[in-house]
């Protein structure tokens, strides 16, 4: 079985075949998916989607690019969340200094908040990091690390930062980024990080591994990232399935209290 641990079924891309593409997933083999809150609109999408779907989670979190929609009222709101039993993770929180919509300082302030909410609610953290590698390190090295784990999600520094993170305790999130030609850094990357601490996941509808690059991205095509990490370290795709399945329920531990 394998195990997204980073998606965004309610993106609109899915209005269409939403409930059509999700039925699909137990046969295809995709046992559990983290759908991942990114706007206060994300948030409440995430928990449906949780509350309708046996094998959906959700994570509450507000995305860097949109933290100008936070308040004190609706920090509280979002702490109410995660006491629910399927929330199972703070994210994707974290900082992005490509498109730059919010101050860095602000941005900032907002990521430290969040960070604190996870250790408040002992939920790990799914963190979001965009050309700010180092400041997010700090952040996560200075109010976090340590404490409630979590995962770098979509991977997109060095292989010598990535263990930086697993010497922290963090797991490295792995999408279809790893299966493209050039993408020679992640494929370091995968082959750097002990398998212990790599988690598998889509970010769909973002980020479809190859042949499928360009295309609404979805759960059904982990298998072709599991076979490209495992090529990469030299190991049967199963080893990389089974191994990632159990990391992905280690990071979310309510996964093994459900």
């Amino acid at each position: 079985m394998i195990f997204d641990t980073h998606a965004h079924y309610d993106d609109e891309a899915f209005d269409k075949d939403r409930q059509e593409l999700l039925g699909q997933m137990g046969s295809a083999g995709i046992g559990g998916i983290v759908n991942v809150g990114a706007s206060v609109r994300g948030i409440r999408a995430s928990q449906e989607l949780a509350q309708q779907y046996p094998f959906i989670y959700a994570a509450v979190g507000v995305h860097p690019d949109e933290v100008g929609a936070l308040d004190e009222k609706t920090l509280l709101w979002m702490y109410e969340l995660c006491r629910r039993p399927k929330t199972v993770a703070v994210g994707e929180i974290g900082l992005d200094y490509y498109w730059d919509k919010e101050a860095h300082e602000f941005q900032k302030q907002w990521f430290i908040r969040q960070l604190q909410m996870a250790k408040d609610t002992g939920l790990p953290v799914n963190i979001h990091s965009r050309e700010a590698a180092q400041d997010t390190f700090d952040i996560m090295k200075k109010y976090h690390a340590g404490t409630t784990g979590g995962i770098i999600h979509c991977f997109s520094s060095s292989a010598q930062m990535a263990l930086e993170y697993v010497k922290l305790g963090y797991y490295i999130g792995i999408g279809g980024v790893v299966t493209f030609k050039n993408a020679r850094v992640m494929k370091e990357v995968a082959a750097a990080v002990p398998i212990e601490r790599i988690v598998v996941e889509t970010d769909c509808p973002y980020l479809a591994p190859a042949p499928n690059r360009g295309k609404r991205n979805s759960s059904l095509y982990l298998p072709l990232v599991i076979e490209e990490i495992a090529r990469i370290r030299g190991m049967m795709a199963q080893e990389v399935e089974s191994a990632v399945w159990e990391n992905a329920h280690q990071v979310y531990a309510k996964l093994r209290r459900a």
